[in-house]
């Protein structure tokens, strides 16, 4: 074989390789009529197992009115409650052991769940009503939070002085999931490490910056 024909072969290798490892474009489908969606497609609850379903807008906008209440579509807007503060007090009595949280509020009961980030996944807290209610009479911010799809999403951990007071905003529940799956991502060892955290802070940075892609 001529040593042309060898370094082509190598060539033709290396491209059928390097095209092998490219990473592949996930391609998302409405969990409902499987129609393909784009990246920033709507999101419904499947209140039967609490489960979140991909969704075009044409079902999201169906199932928004559905009044046998299968589903619920989540909303869209982020808000920053500027205004807003859970003390030291307030917040050790509500036993949630590290400073990032998020609350949702339960349709059937009106108990709350306090779920905070962990390497396995998100751990929850019940809350009882009587214990949200005095949170809501003190923080009237609350008082129009969305049952099962809106949560209150409360960061803590200060990243210097100007910090120190935390981050308060209503989201949309998808975003509080994602930032548990980036806490899975990046946490290595018993305290998470460097990365992690860094991660998180650069989550709620892109929620500030009003990013609608946030942790794709």
């Amino acid at each position: 074989m001529k040593l042309e024909e060898v370094d082509a072969g190598k060539r033709a290798f290396a491209t059928l390789r390097a095209f092998a490892q490219r990473p592949v474009q996930r391609i998302e489908h409405c969990e409902l009529c499987h129609a393909e969606v784009g990246p920033d497609h709507p999101h419904l609850l499947k209140l039967e197992g609490g489960r979140l379903v991909c969704s075009c807008t044409a079902c999201a906008l169906l199932f928004a009115s559905d009044t046998g209440r299968r589903y619920r579509r989540l909303p869209t807007e982020i808000t920053r409650l500027r205004d807003f503060s859970i003390s030291d007090a307030e917040w050790d009595s509500l036993g949630i052991p590290i400073n990032l949280a998020f609350f949702v509020l339960d349709t059937d009961d009106g108990s709350v769940s306090a779920k905070y980030p962990s390497p396995g996944g998100a751990t929850e807290s019940r809350l009882s009503r009587e214990t949200w209610l005095n949170l809501v009479s003190s923080h009237a911010g609350l008082e129009g939070m969305e049952p099962e799809v809106q949560a209150l999403l409360v960061n803590r951990v200060a990243r210097g002085q100007a910090a120190a007071a935390g981050e308060y905003y209503l989201v949309p529940i998808d975003l509080c999931y994602r930032l548990v799956g980036v806490i899975r991502k990046y946490w290595r060892g018993f305290s998470g490490g460097t990365e992690v955290w860094q991660e998180v802070e650069n989550f709620f940075s892109q929620i500030r910056s009003g990013d609608s892609c946030i942790g794709e």
